[in-house]
């Protein structure tokens, strides 16, 4: 399965999501630390949930962290998280 499409249903899994917008990122990333051929390396994450109300932008990044788990993210080199309530 595409990371993307995991990285999509793991954060609809944990969150109710208003707006969910999962970008891979990675070939403007060629030739960079963490860069591998096929891409799936750097994503941008824009997500918008109730859940994040009232969280630290440290608190709402560790959520996406948990929900995602560590198998998911050591495959990824570069999360670029963009939180909102």
């Amino acid at each position: 399965m595409a990371v993307k499409i995991e990285i999509e249903e793991a954060l609809r899994a944990a969150f109710t999501p208003a707006v969910l917008v999962v970008e891979d990122v990675s070939e403007a990333h060629r030739g960079h630390a963490g860069f591998r051929e096929g891409g799936e390396t750097h994503f941008d994450v824009k997500l918008e949930a109730p859940e994040f109300a009232g969280l630290s932008r440290v608190a709402k990044h560790r959520a996406v962290h948990s929900a995602l788990g560590a198998d998911l993210i050591a495959r990824i080199h570069a999360l670029s998280l963009d939180l909102t309530p």
